[in-house]
C-alpha cells in the first residue's frame, strides 16, 4: 500500500486543551443517530482527533452542543444541518444510511471540499461489482481532490472480509469460506427497521413485500472484497431473503426499540458467491435482541477450507458489532490522512495502520483530566 506526503491537511493547530499538544487531525461528523453519536463520544476521547464540527438533519439536534449532546461539558462545536456549513478539517466521518446512492450526495461534496471521508454505509465498503459507476465517480473525485474515500465498520469492513482474508494467508490455497454470525442489534436505533425487528408475521410479510424490509446491506461487497483478495471472479453472488427466526414470548427492550410478545425478535439472512457452479463463500447471518432460551447459535464460527489444512476460528459469544463497529470506524479514520487517494476497502491498508489505539485514547482522556 502506497502513502501520501503531498495530501490535503488542515490540522497540526494546538487547541490549548492538550496543554501544547498537536493534536494530527481535525474531524467533522455527519450522523449523530445511535452509532454517529458513540462514533463522537470515541473522538473525543482521542488525543490523535479532534472534532470541529458536526451535523445532523433532525432539527431537535440542531443549534445544541455537541459536548452536550453527547452528555459532557460544552465543547463550543454546534451542530448544523448542512453538511455545507461544516468547517475545514481533514476528515469527515459519515454515519447515516446504508443505501450508497443517496449517501453519495453528502460524500461527493464533502471530497470537492479536499476531506478525507470514511462512512459507515455498508454499500460503500468494496462498491466495484454493486455500483460500478458510482464505484468510479466516488474514485475519480477523491483522487482530482488528493483525498481518500473509504468504507469502514463491523461487517462489512472487517467481520466478513478483511478477517476471514487474513486467515487465509494461513493457507496457500483455499477451496471454501463458510461463516456464521450472530449480531446483538439492541443498541442499534433508526436501521432496525430495515429488519423487520419488533413487527408481527404479518406485518414483516407485508413490509417485506414492499421492499421495506430488506435485511442487512453489506453482503454483496463482503463478498466482493473478500473474493477480490482470493483472486476469484465470482459467477454470481446471490443474497436471499431475510428470514424471521424468533417471535417472542415475553418483551425485550433495547436502547431504543421494545419488542413485545408476538413480535419478532430475531431475523436470519444469508448469501453466497457462486465460483464454476459451487457456492466458495457462504455467510449467514441472524439479527435480534436475544435470550438464553432462544434456539438460536451463541458466537461467531469461521472456516477456511484450504488444500493444506482446515482453519476454524470461533468467538464463543461472538463480536459485538455494535462495539466493533464504532472501533473500526474510529481506529481507520486517522489512517486516512496518510493513505494513497482515491476510493479504498479496508484490505487496502496495512494492518497497523487500522489497530487500536488504545493509548491514544487514554492519552486524551488523562490530558483532559489533568485539565479539569
Amino acid at each position: 500500500m502506497g502513502f501520501s506526503s503531498t495530501k490535503h491537511r488542515v490540522a497540526g493547530v494546538s487547541t490549548g486543551v492538550s496543554r501544547g499538544v498537536t493534536l494530527s487531525n481535525q474531524a467533522v461528523v455527519v450522523g449523530l443517530g445511535a452509532t454517529g453519536r458513540a462514533i463522537a463520544s470515541s473522538l473525543l476521547q482521542r488525543a490523535d482527533v479532534e472534532i470541529v464540527g458536526a451535523a445532523d438533519l433532525d432539527p431537535r439536534v440542531v443549534g445544541q452542543d455537541l459536548g452536550v449532546l453527547l452528555g459532557g461539558a460544552a465543547n463550543g462545536v454546534v451542530v448544523v444541518s448542512d453538511p455545507a456549513d461544516l468547517p475545514a478539517a481533514d476528515l469527515a466521518i459519515v454515519a447515516t444510511i446504508s443505501d450508497l446512492h443517496r449517501v453519495a450526495d453528502v460524500l461527493l461534496p464533502l471530497l470537492e471540499r479536499s476531506y478525507n471521508v470514511l462512512s459507515i454505509c455498508e454499500e460503500l465498503a468494496y462498491p466495484w461489482q454493486s455500483h460500478p459507476d458510482l464505484a468510479r465517480r466516488l474514485d475519480d473525485t477523491a483522487k482530482a481532490h488528493a483525498v481518500t474515500v473509504l468504507g469502514s465498520g463491523a461487517n462489512p469492513g472487517i467481520l466478513m472480509d478483511t478477517l476471514p482474508l487474513l486467515l487465509t494467508a494461513l493457507t496457500q490455497r483455499v477451496k471454501r469460506v463458510r461463516i456464521r454470525r450472530r449480531t446483538n442489534m439492541s443498541r442499534y436505533g433508526a436501521i432496525l427497521s430495515k429488519f423487520g425487528l419488533g413487527l408481527t408475521p404479518r406485518q414483516f410479510a407485508t413490509a417485506r413485500g414492499r421492499g421495506e424490509v430488506v435485511g442487512h446491506h453489506g453482503f454483496e461487497q463482503a463478498i466482493g472484497a473478500l473474493a477480490a483478495g482470493l483472486g476469484w471472479d465470482l459467477d454470481s453472488v446471490d443474497v436471499g431473503e431475510v428470514e424471521p427466526v424468533v417471535v417472542t414470548t415475553s418483551p425485550r427492550a433495547g436502547d431504543h426499540l421494545r419488542i413485545e410478545p408476538g413480535q419478532i425478535a430475531a431475523v436470519t439472512h444469508a448469501a453466497q458467491g457462486v465460483l464454476k457452479g459451487e457456492t466458495v463463500i457462504d455467510l449467514e447471518i441472524t439479527f435480534g435482541f436475544f435470550e438464553p432460551a432462544d434456539e438460536v447459535a451463541e458466537g461467531d464460527d469461521y472456516q477456511i477450507v484450504g488444500e493444506e489444512q482446515v482453519i476454524d476460528l470461533r468467538s464463543s459469544v461472538g463480536f459485538d458489532s455494535f462495539l466493533s463497529t464504532i472501533a473500526a470506524a474510529v481506529n481507520a479514520a486517522a489512517a486516512l490522512v496518510e493513505a494513497r487517494p482515491g476510493l479504498l476497502s479496508m484490505g487496502d491498508l496495512p494492518a497497523r495502520s487500522v489497530a487500536a489505539k488504545g493509548e491514544r485514547r487514554a492519552a486524551r482522556a488523562s490530558l483532559g483530566a489533568a485539565d479539569s
